[in-house]
């Protein structure tokens, strides 16, 4: 018999507060990528669960299935059935990058779950469309999958600092480590499912009130993104720009990342 779900992808709760909160990774790290702001949470305050994603170089490779995530659906059951399993009926929920994502179709799939979503570096399209700007042409997108497949170390020790975008060494190393960590052709596949995913057209079905969270500069995403998702979401929606740099707040500055978590989680 293989492991459970919650064994399978490190699935961690930390504290025992009455409100439970769910800190979601985004994509090329795995959980320890909160290590840095959980400090800042009291663990009377908030039951704080923490899970790796399928696609992260701490879980067991064989578990993702090239069939069944090829689309962010899966991601979002795996989040809906870790729910369930640990008998959480509501949460406060903070998702990076990918998971900003998985967080808004598993609000729109089950509202009654979640009593706020708190977005960072989110996105609901990296590829630019006639009417829109999400800070990528496919052509840029195509050279980065050959990057990746020619030579994955290069690519890696070329992304880190662009992608951690401040000048924090260790950060850069950090985030570093979990891309290796990962296996290349999963961190393609997983690359592929993200750039070609489109949420545009469901954004409005998200009735849950919403926090997006952005710095003021990552290279991959652009500015204009928050206030599209701030007009195009159904709930009620504030945008905070972090006066901060790069797409990981959480491993850069979490001190700033921090205090923004708790102005909008409850007290």
């Amino acid at each position: 018999m293989g492991p459970t779900l919650l064994e399978a992808l490190n699935v961690r709760v930390v504290g025992f507060g009455e409100r439970t909160l769910v800190l979601a990774h985004g994509f090329g790290t795995d959980q320890s990528a909160w290590n840095r702001i959980l400090p800042y949470f009291s663990p009377h305050h908030f039951r704080i669960i923490l899970y790796d994603l399928v696609c992260a170089g701490s879980v067991n490779p064989d578990f993702f299935d090239f069939r069944r995530y090829t689309t962010l659906d899966a991601y979002v059951d795996d989040l809906l059935q870790i729910l369930h399993l640990l008998s959480i009926d509501r949460c406060f929920y903070v998702g990076h990058s990918i998971s900003a994502t998985i967080g808004i179709l598993a609000a729109i799939r089950r509202p009654d779950l979640f009593s706020k979503l708190i977005l960072i570096g989110a996105s609901p399209r990296f590829l630019n469309d006639r009417d829109y700007h999400g800070g990528f042409e496919q052509v840029e997108i195509e050279s980065v999958f050959t990057a990746m497949e020619a030579n994955y170390e290069a690519w890696v020790n070329g992304y880190a600092p662009l992608a951690v975008g401040a000048d924090v060494p260790a950060a850069v190393q950090e985030f570093s480590r979990t891309l290796f960590n990962m296996r290349p052709d999963i961190t393609l596949f997983v690359s592929r499912t993200v750039f070609n995913s489109d949420l545009r057209g469901v954004l409005g079905q998200v009735k849950v009130p919403c926090c997006i969270i952005q710095t003021e500069s990552d290279v991959s995403i652009p500015a204009s993104v928050a206030q599209y998702m701030k007009d195009h979401l159904g709930g009620r929606t504030v945008v905070e720009i972090l006066p901060t740099e790069g797409h990981l707040p959480h491993l850069s500055a979490p001190g700033i990342l921090a205090a923004a978590l708790r102005r909008y989680l409850p007290r």
